[in-house]
């Protein structure tokens, strides 16, 4: 009886220990509402209440990760994906790790993203996740190609490529998507190499792979194909013409149209392109790079 009043006890203290993780959670999504409004200081402040409630809350310091490298503080947005790594729950791990990689990004830093982005393509391969894997390759991929590392860029578009191939059920449309996405690959490492011809024909080759891929959604990637192919080959008219048809939503065709612009001697068009990248409070590679270059030519306007 009385060992029984002790667990009670105990118990008891410990329930009224435990955090509220409720109310907190509550301040996350309205943070996260913030942050969609441009509200980073405000959706931050919120962020650090729910902190205060429950300090081992990976959703908190994720979000807080978030928002503090769209107000630039790097290094301080890593010490919470660090706190989001070390809490999430297996299933939000490979988030919290992209987020890291993502972070390091927006500072061009491809070689550090790398060590996160490979933990979670080593982990799809392993669950045999090979269409995952291959995703994850592209993303590692893009970024460093963003970072002007072509080297490494095409070694991991091309694992990119050859991990979807051991996905044992894929569709001649599948195979067809993937190569789309291969050729495309290649024509923008051409462009950033400066080799025009190849580019092209990487287009040409793109192209085919997308018509007998029979994808509609795929379709608008085309056209930022060919915008950034132009870009980099110095042809910023038709750089212009095509990334006006691409996703006007991304915010690295908007700072592509920025730069053409700029370069075509328009800077007025250009300082509007670079403020709807500011616009946008994406936390992904096309951001990452967008939101600093964008932040920079307004500066140097100013």
């Amino acid at each position: 009886m009385f060992r029984t009043l002790i667990c009670l006890l105990l118990t008891g203290a410990c329930c009224a220990q435990e955090t509220p993780t409720a109310p907190a959670i509550d301040l996350v999504k309205q943070g996260q509402k913030l942050n969609s409004e441009g509200k980073q200081d405000d959706a931050l402040a919120l962020y650090r209440q729910a902190l205060e409630m429950s300090p081992n809350l990976y959703e908190a310091h994720l979000a807080s990760g978030i928002v503090l490298d769209l107000k630039g503080s790097y290094s301080e947005a890593r010490q919470q994906f660090g706190k989001a790594i070390e809490l999430a729950p297996a299933d939000a791990k490979p988030q919290a790790l992209r987020a890291m990689a993502f972070s390091y990004a927006f500072e061009g830093n491809a070689t550090e993203a790398a060590k996160f982005e490979r933990q979670v393509f080593d982990a799809r391969m392993f669950a045999h996740d090979f269409s995952g894997a291959g995703e994850i390759a592209n993303e590692l991929a893009r970024i460093y190609l963003e970072s002007g590392d072509t080297a490494h860029a095409c070694k991991w578009y091309q694992s990119g490529y050859e991990t979807a191939q051991h996905k044992p059920d894929l569709t001649d449309a599948d195979l067809n998507l993937w190569l789309f996405r291969w050729e495309h690959a290649q024509a923008r490492i051409a462009a950033r190499r400066g080799k025009a011809d190849e580019a092209q024909q990487h287009v040409v080759a793109a192209k085919a792979a997308l018509d007998k891929a029979n994808n509609p959604d795929q379709a608008r990637f085309f056209p930022y194909l060919t915008g950034y192919v132009a870009f980099y080959t110095g042809d910023y008219k038709t750089a212009i013409a095509d990334l006006q048809k691409a996703d006007q939503r991304d915010p690295l065709i908007l700072a592509l149209l920025g730069e053409s612009y700029e370069k075509s001697g328009d800077r007025s068009q250009a300082q509007d392109y670079y403020r709807k990248v500011l616009a946008s409070n994406a936390h992904n590679p096309t951001n990452a790079f967008a939101r600093p270059l964008a932040k920079k030519k307004l500066a140097e306007g100013n």
